[in-house]
């Protein structure tokens, strides 16, 4: 494996990566380094955790002129958190050849990208959508750009973005070099490679190349009532290592992680419905061990780099084997031994029978054996409560004291019906007759006569 200098890097270059504990490229930097440092378009396959970033921003900072304050490069990345990632690397590498980076993402005021683009920022990171906005507002111009970058380029396809991709490759000069860098090749990206793309060198690492190889694949089947128990022993066997749990939406995150807080568990959650600050917060918070587990959706399954991942679980299936990839390859990455974990309802495993079958994955599905696996002992219940009900009474009594006081009341009736005795308060009487009485000289009048 060649080193930095005999891939013609600067020294000062060489140098910042020492300070960085670099010593050696991975073979995805050794190929795409001196293809992009003598000019040409490339498009680079490899595994999640290859080395993808550095294998790009290297050349990138070798081939700006540190003279001119304009964007002379752009890095497309599909989430807030690889373009931040993405962004402190480049400023390391920037900073010994005296270039400005600037990091253009949503959940960040304004103000302060459209300062830095002012001010000169020669190297812009960011993603689709906050690019787009401020190509739309004028306070972006790529009509000077040298390089562009697509990193992730089929999670763009996943997210979304490839309409506005397309609008924004479409501002560039068609002199700009272009690199694009994806772990799969969907046909949205062979259709991007052969629009934008001149004649690219094709650099293409193998898994075992890449070392992905060093990634533990296990498959447990367990039933719905089985898999939070199932969750909870590959945390409590975890031997102290952290564990990045995926789920496939936000509500059904939260709600894990709720319920792994209540069992104990010190978890952090990472979904789109967290600002920027928040995302920022349980990252750091989970990079530095003040939280060994971290429950996210997709957002996080690509380039995230975080060192030292013991082991990746699938709680949930996700919904493409490009996602099963690049969600696995938060483990093991460069070269280091991981594991990753797939918990399966029996619902799921055809789904995953044909994903493994397309990513010519050889994984031995197991039965998950919980290690306290027992019947559950017989609940005693208590004895039922007899209440007494009320006997009923006799009701003859009361339908003959009703019949009594009906024939007292019938020569009343009659008395009425014969004008011979006003209709008192509470009176029976037809609707829609007045009652009447009969008045001192003997005549029947109405019980309430008009004026």
């Amino acid at each position: 494996m060649p080193s930095f200098q005999d891939l013609l890097l600067q020294a000062s270059t060489c140098n910042t990566l020492a300070r960085m504990g670099i010593t050696e490229p991975t073979p995805i930097q050794a190929q795409a380094i001196p293809a992009l440092l003598g000019g040409h378009d490339l498009v680079g396959q490899s595994a999640t955790g290859s080395g993808k970033t550095l294998a790009y921003s290297l050349p990138l900072v070798e081939r700006l002129a540190k003279e001119k304050r304009v964007v002379q490069a752009l890095v497309l990345v599909p989430t807030r958190e690889l373009a931040v990632q993405v962004n402190t690397v480049l400023s390391k590498l920037a900073g010994s050849r005296k270039l400005s980076t600037t990091l253009l993402v949503g959940g960040r005021p304004y103000g302060s990208q459209i300062s830095s683009l002012r001010y000169g920022a020669q190297i812009v990171v960011g993603t689709p959508g906050r690019i787009m906005d401020h190509l739309e507002r004028g306070s972006l111009s790529l009509s000077q750009l040298r390089i562009c970058v697509l990193d992730e380029a089929d999670q763009m396809l996943d997210s979304g973005f490839a309409p506005v991709i397309e609008e924004i490759l479409a501002t560039t000069p068609e002199t700009r070099q272009m690199a694009l860098f994806s772990a799969t090749m969907p046909e949205w990206v062979a259709k991007i490679q052969r629009k934008f793309l001149k004649d690219p060198v094709q650099v293409l690492i193998t898994p075992a190349q890449s070392g992905q190889s060093t990634i533990e694949q296990i498959a447990y089947q367990v039933s719905q009532e089985q898999k939070m128990a199932a969750l909870c022993t590959l945390l409590q066997s975890s031997e102290g290592g952290s564990s990045l749990i995926f789920g496939k939406t936000k509500h059904g995150v939260e709600r894990l992680g709720k319920q792994l807080n209540k069992l104990g568990f010190a978890v952090g959650t990472l979904h789109g419905d967290k600002s920027q600050r928040a995302r920022e917060k349980v990252l750091s918070s989970f990079r530095q061990g003040e939280v060994q587990t971290l429950l996210a959706t997709n957002v996080a399954a690509r380039g995230l780099d975080i060192k030292g991942i013991h082991q990746v679980i699938n709680y949930e299936l996700p919904e493409s084997s490009e996602l099963f990839t690049h969600r696995i390859g938060r483990t093991g990455r460069m070269g280091q031994q991981g594991k990753a974990i797939t918990l399966l309802v029996p619902a799921d495993v055809p789904r995953w029978r044909r994903m493994a079958h397309s990513l010519g994955q050889k994984v031995v599905l197991q039965r998950f054996m919980l290690q306290d696996e027992q019947p559950l002992p017989p609940v005693e219940l208590p004895e039922p409560v007899q209440e007494e009900l009320p006997v009923p009474q006799d009701r003859k009594p009361f339908v003959r004291e009703r019949a009594r006081r009906t024939e007292m009341r019938k020569p009343l009736r009659r008395e009425q019906a014969a004008g011979q005795r006003p209709f008192m308060k509470g009176d029976r009487r037809k609707a829609g007759k007045r009652p009447a009485f009969l008045a001192s000289d003997g005549s029947r009048r109405s019980a309430s006569p008009r004026a």
